[in-house]
């Protein structure tokens, strides 16, 4: 499974609706949804400045997280940001591979 940060940043009728639903709500519908693409909702805050609330959620793949991304987006409520997470075993990995890659004008 891969690791992802989601932000999100609800619209003004978006913010209405978590009065409405209560957080706590909220919670329980983003981890119903996360389980069921095959993942889990490892943390789940609400915040304050450029988001709303922030979640790092397992899920099998990129496919999942895309679905996940389009559907929440697409109810014209909350806009996120998906970020890939990284162990930093992995990012140790990623630092001793070797890529032929010239920089422009080198």
């Amino acid at each position: 499974m891969a690791k992802y940060l989601i932000e999100g940043a609800y619209s003004a009728e978006g913010l209405k609706g978590i009065e409405k639903d209560k957080p706590s709500g909220r919670q329980a519908v983003v981890a119903k949804a996360v389980k069921g693409l095959g993942g889990k909702v490892e943390a789940f805050y609400f915040c304050l400045g450029e988001y709303d609330v922030v979640a790092i959620v397992d899920l099998p793949d990129l496919v999942s997280v895309t679905a996940f991304a389009m559907h929440v987006s697409d109810s014209g409520l909350v806009r996120t940001k998906t970020t890939a997470l990284l162990t930093v075993d992995d990012a140790d990995k990623a630092v001793q591979m070797k890529v032929d890659y010239r920089a422009p004008g080198r």
